[in-house]
């Protein structure tokens, strides 16, 4: 058998392990991934609106105002009961509506 090798006395905790490399768990490695896909995303989303709709104009913000407005809209009616409904767009000059229908069966 070989020598062991001599290990030094009166280290500090800090010089003990200041030559320490920890090894990446398969664990850590895939949260890594994980929270840079959502750093990913989160920042496409800020980026741009939809693509239909920043064809039409839409800015991030516009777009956000919308899907506020809608949400508001869906909670109300679910709300009120109605679970079966279309959306109507009406176009009348420089101004567009948007009309709730029961959906009858």
């Amino acid at each position: 058998m070989g020598k062991m090798p001599k290990i030094p006395k009166n280290l500090t905790d800090k010089d003990m392990v200041k030559n320490y490399v920890e090894e990446q768990t398969i664990e850590d490695q895939l949260l890594k991934a994980a929270k840079k896909a959502e750093k990913l995303e989160a920042a496409a989303k800020l980026e741009a609106p939809p693509a239909p709709l920043a064809r039409a104009g839409f800015t991030p913000e516009l777009t956000d105002q919308l899907g506020k407005a809608l949400m508001a809209l869906k909670l109300e009616l679910a709300n009120a009961g109605v679970t079966s409904y279309n959306f109507k767009i009406k176009r009348d000059g420089e101004t567009i509506t948007l009309t709730v229908t029961n959906k009858k069966f």
